[in-house]
């Protein structure tokens, strides 16, 4: 079985930064696009960054510049560089990923910044 298992959120002054980690685990033979979504309160979730698995990202319009995704293949990680960051940035992230041909996302992790 697979999980996906995301560590790094918390509390943090606008303009502070966070680094976002998630681990895939499980039988896995194969790790394709990895990403990150985000989910504020009383909106859709939506995708802020994704990562194929030759190193290719895209990002949001609303993140270019600040965030920055990057994976570790070898140890079936993605992470998130989020830096700069805005009130307007907080919500649950979510991690998501292609394993094994199926999709799967994390249960989250909250982020919050204070302004």
């Amino acid at each position: 079985q697979v999980q996906l298992v995301e560590s790094g959120g918390g509390l943090v002054q606008a303009g502070g930064s966070l680094r976002l980690s998630c681990v895939a685990s499980g039988s896995i033979f194969s790790i394709n696009a990895m990403g990150w979504y985000r989910q504020a309160s009383g909106k859709q979730r939506e995708l802020v960054a994704r990562i194929t698995r030759g190193w290719r990202p895209t990002y949001a319009d609303s993140v270019g510049g600040r965030f920055t995704i990057s994976r570790d293949n070898a140890k079936n990680t993605v992470y998130l560089q989020m830096n700069s960051l805005k009130p307007e940035d907080t919500a649950v992230y979510y991690c998501n990923a292609d394993i094994n041909n199926a999709n799967y996302w994390g249960k989250g992790t909250l982020v919050t910044v204070s302004s």
